[in-house]
């Protein structure tokens, strides 16, 4: 029997998850470096809910992990290299994804065939055509899934929300982004043995092969095109998809990127310096977005912090709305001020933080997905918007998009960007 067969006879066996608020959901947590630490920790001590598995291709990780489970007295879990092997445990009811970007489409549409629901990292996918893909195979499957965004889940930024929507400081006509991080060089490195452990076919996946090196792997593989998505794909779309909340709009009509690579000389092939324009018409009213990325030397804009860290970290990272009336900023990703008037007189504020893995948990017990505060289409359109900035920096112009089609209009050049040659057998398919 084909996987993909296998796949799909497996969720049609494993139907959805139909537990009592009292039943405990076995979740299992790929890729645990990083942000994937965060979401196994997020795991263990949720009430209701426990570590039933851990996923990683470097054995060094995968044991590191094990011991810290092990050492908090946690029961101890399955563990896997290859996580189609994963997909096989009938008895595991959620995925949480934190693998490199190029692996989140196709790992989401796997489980979604195996009948799991899918915490998955945001972005969602690497490029366009795993936009649509991946939200039509948690809608064939009818399985909850989230984005990791979790600034949606913050009690304080809803708040924010609803009063801009009620008319706080206005006519909301603007939105401005902002990701000023501090990163240094990666220099040049070159290739390299495999570390011993080490599973690079599974690390590769849907990518090309390319020679190992230090630089391709843990955590450099944002600044790589076959992998990552640059730092608008890796910080920067928390704040565009808070940006695009607040303007409650879904996909540009036209976007402008323009930026480079400065200052340092080094392996990195995507920008850290990134300067976005959109235009969104689809509304009542014309709504713009502008964003930088910026990876150096920077100012601070509107009193924000990095979520209101020590006033010497040098981050700058958030969002300014601006309205006939005032404008709002938000700082990081749970913390809000508001500035009414020609005189800017400080207006209502507010800092609360949430919890997106309990609002992920609380969906796949109702099986709402209208629960979940990052369902998976929104955060689909957000990791778009990323998409379509990316290919607007490298091919140096201005894309019209046009959403109906879901395509470029006039540029094939562009429209050829919007996927990949994958290597088999990591395809994302054409028909999930």
């Amino acid at each position: 029997m084909h996987r993909r067969q296998f796949l799909i006879s497996s969720a049609a066996a494993g139907a959805a998850f139909s537990a009592s608020p009292n039943d405990t959901i076995r979740a299992a947590c790929v890729g645990l470096r990083g942000r994937g630490r965060h979401h196994m920790a997020s795991w263990a001590s949720m009430p209701g809910a426990e570590v039933a598995a851990l996923c990683d291709i470097d054995e060094s990780v995968l044991a590191a992990r094990l011991k810290e489970l092990e050492g908090q007295g946690r029961k101890r879990p399955a563990v896997y290299t290859d996580y189609r092997k994963l997909l096989e445990d009938k008895s595991i009811d959620v995925v949480s994804i934190a693998t490199p970007n190029h692996w989140h489409a196709l790992q989401t549409i796997w489980a979604c065939q195996a009948g799991k629901d899918v915490y998955v990292e945001k972005p969602c996918t690497h490029n366009m055509f795993e936009v649509r893909q991946i939200v039509a195979a948690a809608r064939k499957y009818n399985r909850i899934v989230q984005q990791g965004s979790q600034a949606r889940s913050s009690p304080a930024l809803q708040d924010a929300m609803r009063q801009m929507r009620e008319g706080l400081i206005g006519d909301v006509y603007m939105a401005r982004g902002l990701c000023f991080k501090w990163r240094g060089s990666i220099r040049h490195a070159a290739s390299a043995p495999v570390p011993q452990g080490v599973d690079y076919n599974l690390w590769l996946g849907p990518a090309p092969v390319r020679e190992f090196s230090p630089n391709r792997f843990h955590y450099k593989w944002h600044w790589w095109w076959d992998y990552g998505n640059g730092d608008l794909g890796n910080q920067g779309i928390h704040e565009l998809d808070i940006a695009r909340w607040g303007l409650g709009v879904r996909y540009p009509s036209n976007i402008n990127a323009m930026g480079g690579h400065v200052m340092f000389d080094d392996d990195q092939e995507t920008p850290n310096v990134l300067n976005i324009a959109c235009e969104f018409n689809s509304g009542a009213a014309k709504k713009l977005m502008t964003f930088e990325v910026r990876h150096w030397m920077t100012n601070h804009e509107a009193g924000i912090h990095d979520s209101g860290a020590d006033p010497s970290n040098p981050n700058t990272i958030g969002n300014v709305f601006y309205g006939s009336k005032g404008y709002l900023a938000i700082d990081g990703y749970a913390k809000y001020q508001t500035y009414l008037g020609k005189e800017q007189q400080p207006g209502p504020s507010g800092n609360r933080g949430g919890n997106h893995f309990a609002n992920f948990a609380s969906a796949v017990r109702s099986r709402n997905r209208r629960e979940l505060t990052a369902e998976i289409e929104e955060g689909a359109v957000s990791t778009a918007i990323v998409h379509l900035a990316n290919i607007s920096y490298r091919l140096g112009r201005t894309l019209n998009f046009d959403e109906r089609t879901f395509r470029c209009v006039g540029d094939d050049e562009a429209n050829r960007m919007f996927t990949r040659a994958y290597r088999a057998p990591f395809v994302v398919p054409a028909k999930v």
